[in-house]
């Protein structure tokens, strides 16, 4: 058996972080994309639940990333990162993970002061528990359409400066998070 590796996350963590990763890129694409289809048609009702429905399952999926991240230790940075750089760092992963929880939080809590409740994969209808109430839904909307702004900037950074130390500083952070990582 190979030893333990400490300068990496394990396998599990190492899979969420990718299975998560792009699922999100697609459900980003996808929510900016629904701006697209005309409102009151049964396609946008199609899309919109199918987005609500990607959404609940992705924020089920963060949930159990945190879960395991709070339960396994993290590997250390690399002796190349700095104190301002880590900050940097650890705020940075702060807020997308603010955003990850926030997002399909605000997504549903919004569904639920809407006539229209959630559709899960247009087969389970989920009446709202809420009352239909547009300027509660505003409040919900609105704080989700922010934060899609914020986490599609938060990622575009993330995957940047992971590829900046990759390509650039070459100080092996990006392979802290290959999939080859400890058992």
């Amino acid at each position: 058996m190979a030893p333990v590796s400490q300068d990496r996350y394990d396998r599990v963590a190492a899979l969420l972080h990718w299975i998560i990763g792009i699922a999100l890129l697609g459900q980003i694409a996808f929510g900016w994309a629904l701006g697209e289809i005309e409102r009151g048609t049964a396609t946008r009702a199609l899309a919109i639940n199918l987005h609500k429905s990607t959404g609940i399952l992705l924020g089920l999926a963060i949930v159990l990333r945190l879960a395991w991240r709070l339960g396994h230790r993290p590997p250390a940075y690399p002796a190349s990162m700095d104190g301002p750089r880590l900050r940097v760092a650890r705020v940075g992963h702060g807020l997308l993970y603010l955003c990850m929880i926030g997002l399909p939080l605000s997504g549903y809590l919004g569904s639920n002061f809407s006539k229209h409740g959630i559709n899960f994969f247009n087969v389970l209808p989920l009446a709202p528990w809420g009352t239909d109430d547009k300027s509660i839904y505003a409040v919900f909307n609105g704080t989700h359409d922010a934060l899609a702004l914020v986490f599609t900037v938060l990622v575009a950074g993330h995957i940047a400066f992971a590829l900046y130390h990759a390509f650039v500083v070459r100080d092996g952070l990006l392979a802290r998070m290959s999939l080859g990582g400890r058992a």
